[in-house]
């Protein structure tokens, strides 16, 4: 069934991709790149590189029990779950891997799954902020469809509820689940020591929205590299729309849906010719090299440390 699953997020994904693809020529595309796009990726890779350290300064706040462990792992792990997002269906996986490989090494696993499960939610709630903060501005200067905001009313409530119930888990009794699998009660456990630990919630949403400006000052450079700059608010609305869009389980980490959905808000709400937005919109891909490779030496490194071992 699994199998079956994925490949029906490859056929949707490659279908997105040749949909797209088939309205915008390659060679329109290719156009819009030169050489004054590079120094531009300058700035792009230094917030990209900014970005996965505050990622790993937030989940080593909210390790609260347990040893003291270095920062540069888990500045590693962040760099290992980028490497496993791109190549585990779903966009997720890279967050299991991490977590449990992370949990396992340093006796944790509960508290590390927790941490990354709670820091997930809390930037979903920072893009939400952003959102809700931007709409305003956008709304002045086009008509945004009842659609994305109903939308984004209704997830931002689904993602406020999920962190309620990941806060208040160890008040509801799931024996017969804990018998069966121990570690569900354990990982309740790990989450509602955060409702004790203010302090560090905050410090997590501080970084948690300190990320989506670093998304949102990026997506921005994507245009200004190739000459069409966008105001801030339609980048953080729209980016905003694209990641909640991308998540919804019907492709291939977002693949073929995210280039269609870019078109739909750029061109359609904002005249934008498709070639610009998808040459902007790829440029993303280089930056998500440049994470994938850093993951891939963790991952070589402790390879080679299990075989020596």
């Amino acid at each position: 069934m699994q199998k079956i699953k994925t490949l029906l997020k490859l056929v949707v994904s490659v279908g997105g991709l040749i949909f797209v693809f088939s309205r915008v020529p390659f060679s329109d595309i290719f156009k819009n790149w030169n050489l004054s796009v590079l120094p531009w990726l300058i700035p792009m890779l230094i917030l990209t590189e900014l970005g996965m350290l505050i990622q790993a300064n937030r989940w080593k706040k909210m390790s609260i029990e347990g040893p003291e462990i270095p920062y540069r792992s888990y500045y590693a792990y962040i760099a290992l779950g980028y490497f496993f997002n791109n190549l585990l269906p779903g966009g997720f996986g890279g967050d299991v891997v991490k977590s449990v490989a992370f949990g396992k090494r340093y006796g944790q696993t509960s508290q590390s799954v927790a941490s990354i499960l709670i820091s997930r939610i809390l930037g979903l709630l920072a893009l939400f902020v952003c959102f809700f903060c931007a709409i305003p501005f956008l709304s002045l200067q086009k008509a945004i469809p009842s659609v994305y905001h109903v939308t984004m009313i209704c997830m931002c409530g689904l993602c406020i509820a999920a962190t309620v119930l990941c806060l208040f888990s160890d008040k509801f009794h799931l024996d017969i689940i804990s018998k069966r699998v121990p570690f569900v009660a354990k990982l309740q456990n790990s989450l509602a020591i955060y409702r004790k630990h203010k302090g560090i919630l905050f410090f997590a949403v501080m970084d948690s929205i300190w990320l989506q400006l670093i998304t949102i000052a990026t997506n921005c450079l994507y245009f200004m590299a190739i000459g069409h700059p966008v105001s801030w608010a339609a980048v953080t609305v729209f980016s905003g729309i694209i990641i909640i869009v991308s998540m919804i389980p019907i492709s291939i980490n977002g693949i073929g849906i995210r280039e269609g959905v870019q078109i739909s808000l750029y061109t359609g709400l904002l005249g934008i010719p498709a070639d610009i937005v998808l040459s902007a919109g790829l440029l993303g891909y280089i930056l998500l090299l440049f994470q994938v490779c850093q993951g891939a030496v963790v991952f070589a490194i402790q390879k080679k440390h299990s075989k020596a071992g």
